[in-house]
């Protein structure tokens, strides 16, 4: 681990983000609360705020940082078949959050998978990034569209 003792405190945020890609009939029964195994985005929506907050015990070399928010949005597309989860988190410390955002959107999308799988087993998840930061030495930092 990287010794983090002498940095000061800050405040800090990250935004990730993460799609999974689905087909239309798939989506819109996600959107209407209407999957086999209950509604998928408030269950996803959880899974990503335990994961956010456990990631210290996942990733092996992550700081356990004492998280003061996680947010989670989806953008449901039925016309594109796909969902984009975006996870903000915040916390006052030494070290960054964007392993804690990072893993909660992985979390995310692998829980809506798991709950969709049973209609459409071709369901891809992919870009995973992470958005922005803020906070510490490096100050602001984000994501330039290609």
């Amino acid at each position: 681990m990287i010794d983090i003792e002498g940095k000061p405190v800050t405040e800090r945020e990250a935004v990730a983000s993460c799609r999974l890609s689905l087909n239309r009939e798939v989506t819109e029964a996600l959107a209407q609360g209407r999957l086999p195994k209950g509604d998928a985005l408030q269950t996803a929506r959880v899974a990503a705020i335990l994961a956010a907050k456990r990631t210290a015990e996942l990733i092996p070399l992550c700081h356990p940082i004492p998280v003061s928010h996680i947010g989670v949005d989806f953008d449901v597309s039925q016309t594109r078949g796909e969902v984009t989860i975006a996870v903000t988190v915040r916390a006052q410390a030494r070290t960054g959050v964007e392993m804690e955002a990072l893993t909660g959107a992985a979390a995310a999308a692998l829980t809506i998978y798991d709950m969709t799988k049973g209609l459409y087993p071709e369901g891809e998840i992919g870009e995973l990034r992470l958005l922005r930061k803020t906070g510490g030495k490096s100050g602001r930092w984000e994501r330039k569209e290609r």
